[in-house]
């Protein structure tokens, strides 16, 4: 979309705040051809791998697009349901419920759009339809708990570079991270706690994050430590003792050092220590998607079965949650205030008042 066709301001439409709701994104579908087109577009991101591009052109589209759609469609097929990708149908429920709970809770209009950082829909898609309700403040609300550059900064870089064509910018919000927040962790506490009270407890609770290279974070990306808060926080909220959680990385790629201790191994070795029934929780995916249904549900638990496990639970992810949904509307209401337009009733006067001026000085209205 260019300045030329821009949706146009209306002076007869109420003031709106916007939401974008953004979470990582999921292929059309689990075919080869589609899981290619979503990785290219994921890691030809500069952030995501930081390597010279004349580098990681050749080995990127020479080799690992080449070999990596196929085994990644077989997975993605694994977790897909009628409804289609799961972390997009989630994400979706998780608009849903977030618009509702808005809704009631902000006496203001507000539309909350969602937007996947790779696949769609896009981010300049749901900037698009932001800019049709007429919000003219806009909070983007990542669904990353923990801030790395791989993920947070990304978005932010999407936002801009979508921003860039734009001849009138909204007012802009970023939410960089909630990785200690309350009511986050409060229903992180309330699913494990609900798991328990279904299944009983094992001997460890694993908490499983995505990983990133090691050295981005000795590079000063704060991912690590906020992962570490977070498991910390969580253990202390569960009443849990140090022999009873662990913290774990997961997805690594490539043959550089990651973040660790790394999930597979850690469950690979975990029976031979006597610890044979585990419960593992993703507390950085806020919905479930191939990295926690396949790797984690599937693949990890055959490694600490075939290992000598005796019982492997997976705790889903918060998804939406009416206590999820609850703590990330608490999140807008944080980082908008002060910042929200007035209500619908009071804002009629000043529409009418803004129509007049518009026709009088010959303006399209």
């Amino acid at each position: 979309m260019n300045a030329n066709t821009q949706i146009p301001y209306r002076h007869d439409s109420p003031q709106t705040l916007g939401i974008l709701l953004v979470n990582l994104g999921t292929p059309d579908s689990p075919s080869p051809r589609d899981v290619r087109r979503y990785l290219r577009e994921f890691l030809w991101d500069p952030r995501v791998v930081e390597l010279p591009r004349l580098l990681w052109w050749p080995l990127l589209h020479l080799v690992i697009l080449n070999v990596r759609p196929v085994r990644s469609a077989r997975a993605y097929a694994r977790i897909w349901n009628a409804e289609g990708s799961p972390l997009l149908s989630i994400s979706r429920k998780q608009q849903t419920a977030l618009q509702e709970r808005l809704a009631q809770s902000l006496a203001c209009p507000v539309h909350v759009a969602l937007a996947m950082r790779y696949g769609r829909p896009s981010i300049s898609a749901g900037l698009q339809e932001l800019r049709a309700r007429q919000a003219r403040r806009v909070l983007v609300l990542p669904l990353y708990p923990q801030y790395s550059a791989t993920t947070t900064a990304s978005v932010f870089d999407a936002v801009a570079a979508s921003l860039r064509r734009e001849r009138w910018l909204p007012e802009l919000r970023f939410v960089n991270q909630y990785h200690d927040d309350e009511g986050y962790l409060a229903a992180l506490a309330e699913s494990v706690r609900e798991h328990w009270a279904r299944h009983g407890r094992a001997q460890r609770l694993i908490l499983s994050f995505h990983g990133i290279p090691r050295r981005y974070f000795l590079r000063g990306d704060p991912y690590y430590c906020q992962c570490h808060t977070t498991a910390r926080l969580l253990a202390a909220r569960l009443g849990l003792t140090d022999d009873q959680w662990m913290l774990t990385f997961q997805s690594r790629m490539g043959r550089e050092p990651w973040l660790e201790p790394y999930t597979d191994q850690t469950l690979r070795t975990l029976p031979a220590q006597g610890v044979r029934r585990v419960q593992v929780l993703c507390p950085g995916f806020a919905a479930d998607c191939l990295e926690t249904l396949d790797e984690i549900a599937l693949e990890n638990r055959e490694v600490f079965m075939d290992a000598g496990g005796e019982s492997y639970e997976y705790i889903p992810c918060l998804n939406d949650r009416p206590k999820h949904i609850e703590a990330l509307a608490d999140l807008v209401t944080t980082h908008t205030l002060g910042w929200r337009p007035p209500p619908l009733e009071r804002q009629a006067p000043q529409i009418t008042a803004r129509v007049d001026r518009a026709k009088a000085d010959g303006a399209p209205y």
